[in-house]
């Protein structure tokens, strides 16, 4: 009588290649990705916090100097009105919308990968627009009258330029981070209720509890959480559309030539996928090797992403699809 075998490297459901390396069980994969908050940081987290505590000095010193002598220094001037702090912003904010995008992407097209880099994803987006949203207000030379930006009544009759692109930025800019901060707070309760179950000391308990806003893993939640999700994954993925198109609108409305041109919106949309990508990938490294995360992040969550940047027709790990237009000529030795 012939005895079938389970190769452990092949998920039995799908057929396909599986992701992780190894077969974890729930709990082991709990534990491995509990394991940073429930022991004490190494010497090598205190280090790298030492470093950007410094860093961030350099940061607070040189704003101070340039609010001294004034946004000149910059290369803003009169001929020159984006200089560099809108170069900053740009980077930022293109590094911010590929984080929100990938993930809500991904998860809309259900690719079963994102779950290891969608927190990696969605964190760089909180932290990128939280610093592009420093350069605009430094770029007005006067950042502590920043809420004449906003439309309020008051008794000297002012009233926001909406004919302006800085205007603009505001608006999208600040929509474009609520929705991101929704998108990542609601797909992160089912995990903070984990730590609050594995939380050993009351005032742990306690913060997790309340950010956990009592989530209990029925079927009720459940069903709300997936119907929540999958319509923020929506809102998201067209507000990050949305934004990048009115940030370029910074040099596509003006008169500069090279910049006048309806090519800006779907370039910075393009431009921010690439970029946003790479600092995936440099996160997903850093932090796999940091925190151990080698069995849960794996070269087969790199691959997809890799494959994402270089042929987006082909963005699914799975070996039975086949190849996209690109890659196909590449693998057959035809000429690009």
């Amino acid at each position: 009588m012939a005895t079938s075998t389970i190769r452990i490297d092949i998920d039995p459901v799908e057929s396909r290649q599986a992701l992780l390396a190894s077969r974890l069980s729930l709990s082991e994969i709990t534990d491995k990705v509990a394991r940073p908050l429930e022991t004490p940081p190494p010497r090598g987290w205190y280090i790298a916090l030492g470093i950007g505590l410094s860093l961030l000095g350099v940061f607070g010193l040189s704003v101070g100097w340039l609010f001294w002598e004034g946004v000149g220094i910059w290369g803003n001037n009169i001929p020159v009105g984006w200089g560099w702090p809108i170069v900053n912003f740009v980077f930022w904010v293109g590094i911010g919308h590929a984080g929100t995008l990938i993930s809500a992407v991904l998860f809309l097209f259900r690719q079963r990968w994102r779950t290891s880099i969608n927190r990696a994803a969605e964190a760089m987006t909180l932290f990128a627009v939280a610093c592009a949203l420093m350069f605009p207000l430094i770029h007005t030379g006067r950042p502590w009258l920043a809420y004449w930006m906003l439309p309020f009544p008051n008794q000297m009759s002012l009233w926001p330029q909406f004919r302006s692109p800085l205007m603009w930025d505001v608006f999208a800019v600040n929509i474009y981070a609520t929705v991101s901060l929704l998108f990542w707070y609601v797909g992160l309760i089912p995990d903070l209720a984990t730590m609050r179950d594995r939380a050993r000391s009351k005032p742990k308990q306690i913060l997790f509890g309340i950010f956990a806003l009592g989530w209990r893993g029925s079927q009720r939640h459940w069903e709300h959480y997936e119907k929540a999700y999958l319509l923020l994954a929506g809102l998201a993925t067209s507000v990050v559309l949305l934004v990048a198109s009115v940030v370029s609108f910074d040099f596509a409305v003006t008169q500069v030539p090279g910049w006048h041109s309806t090519i800006f919106p779907p370039y910075f949309v393009a431009g921010a996928i690439f970029s946003g990508l790479a600092m995936v990938i440099t996160l997903m490294v850093i932090c796999r090797v940091a925190f151990k995360l080698e069995e849960i992040i794996t070269p087969l969550h790199f691959d997809p992403t890799r494959r994402t940047s270089r042929d987006p027709a082909r963005t699914s790990p799975r070996p039975d699809l086949p190849l996209g237009p690109r890659a196909a000529r590449a693998q057959s030795g035809l000429p690009q």
